[in-house]
């Protein structure tokens, strides 16, 4: 075998264990930029969610401290102010009661 030969296999091996060594570097960049993400919408996620539930647990303690009668008679109100949500509202919550009896048996 040459000396051209070795030199040239030699180069070879150098260029491939370069690539594998830029492959890797590049792999761990992109985990790192996707956990970076990651983290962000996690954070983002965090955030909204606890401003759902304190939305929730507010609207939740006004309507706790209402009447019954007051809560039927707003119901009635908004039934005819806007018949159809009111009417998908209701379909809504009765095929979630559906599911709930039917995961039951």
């Amino acid at each position: 075998m040459s000396e051209a030969t070795k030199l040239n296999q030699g180069l070879i091996k150098m260029e491939t264990a370069n690539k594998e060594e830029d492959f890797n570097g590049d792999f761990k960049e992109q985990v790192q930029d996707l956990g970076r993400k990651a983290s962000e919408v996690a954070g983002k996620a965090k955030v909204i969610a606890s401003e759902k539930f304190a939305a929730f647990e507010s609207k939740f303690d006004e309507l706790s401290n209402k009447d019954p009668k007051q809560l039927l008679e707003d119901a009635k109100e908004y039934a005819r102010q806007k018949p159809g949500q009111a009417l998908l509202i209701s379909a809504a919550v009765g095929l979630v009661i559906g599911w709930i009896i039917k995961g039951r048996k």
